[in-house]
């Protein structure tokens, strides 16, 4: 259908790099689309921890919600 000559030529080679590139980025980005989403704030510390608790059980390990045992 194209003749050898366009085929060999400069531009069709620089055309030819450009859909390549710009078919491997759109791939890497319908990837990226595809993968959960990742919040950098997750993986760094918390600084809103509270000193002490406000539990109506202030013996209370974190999380439990009730009372130690003593």
């Amino acid at each position: 259908m194209i003749p050898e000559s366009v085929l060999s030529s400069g531009w069709f080679a620089v055309l030819a790099a450009f859909v390549a590139i710009n078919t491997a980025m759109y791939v890497v980005l319908a990837v990226i689309k595809t993968l959960p989403r990742i919040y950098i704030r997750d993986f760094l510390p918390r600084s809103y921890r509270r000193a002490e608790t406000r539990s109506i059980h202030p013996g209370a390990d974190e999380g439990h919600g009730r009372p130690r045992p003593d």
